[in-house]
């Protein structure tokens, strides 16, 4: 993980892709003076906004999360999404059940 914000790695990036900075900050909803405060590492990336420049270089969240210094978060699965999910599972399983009973003779 990068200590401050890597912004040579960013433009290489850019670069290869034929995209600015400016189209960068559209895309995320900061201003262009917003984004030149993240590339000089005083102001951090959302997790949102680590995806969206993921998306836009061709990188993977966490490639750029780590580039972008120590403060920034990697994107994850939302805060109680497991227990969420499993709640979905056994609701699921009981509908299942339920068809699965209607349909005996």
């Amino acid at each position: 993980m990068a200590l401050f914000f890597d912004a040579d790695w960013f433009d290489e990036r850019l670069a290869r892709r034929g995209l600015s900075r400016a189209v960068l900050a559209a895309s995320t909803g900061l201003s262009e003076a917003d984004l030149t405060q993240v590339f000089k590492d005083q102001r951090t990336l959302s997790a949102g906004q680590v995806t969206i420049f993921a998306e836009l270089l061709g990188e993977t969240a966490a490639d750029v999360a780590a580039h972008a210094g120590v403060s920034t978060p990697v994107p994850g699965r939302p805060a109680g999404s497991d227990a969420r999910i499993a709640d979905l599972e056994r609701r699921v399983a009981a509908l299942e059940a339920e068809v699965a009973r209607l349909r005996a003779p």
